[in-house]
């Protein structure tokens, strides 16, 4: 399972570790990743991913994960949520022509 989020894109770095005597040892950093679902009020379901905090308080703050998902370029998104950016945009489209 990798450690990269599906929002931000945010990844493990590495660096380095350094003692008071300048030692250095190599070290990860590694992102807040969770395993979490956003509701879609469009399809009215659960959307499963893996993201950062970061990343869920970038949903949030945009509104949820319905207008995230269509405020970002698909070519931008991860592979795994383009999918759900299409059906989402079906959905709002066939809500549209019903008004």
């Amino acid at each position: 399972m990798s450690r990269r989020c599906m929002i931000t894109g945010k990844a493990v770095l590495t660096g380095n570790n350094v003692s008071h005597a300048k030692n250095r040892t190599r070290r990860r950093f590694l992102p807040n990743v969770q395993d979490t679902s956003m509701f879609s009020e469009a399809l009215g379901v659960n959307i499963k991913m893996r993201a950062t905090t970061n990343g869920i308080k970038t949903v949030e703050h945009n509104g949820g994960i319905d207008t995230w998902l269509m405020s970002i370029a698909p070519t931008k998104l991860d592979p795994k949520l383009r999918p759900w950016r299409t059906k989402v945009e079906k959905a709002l489209a066939k809500k549209a022509a019903k008004k």
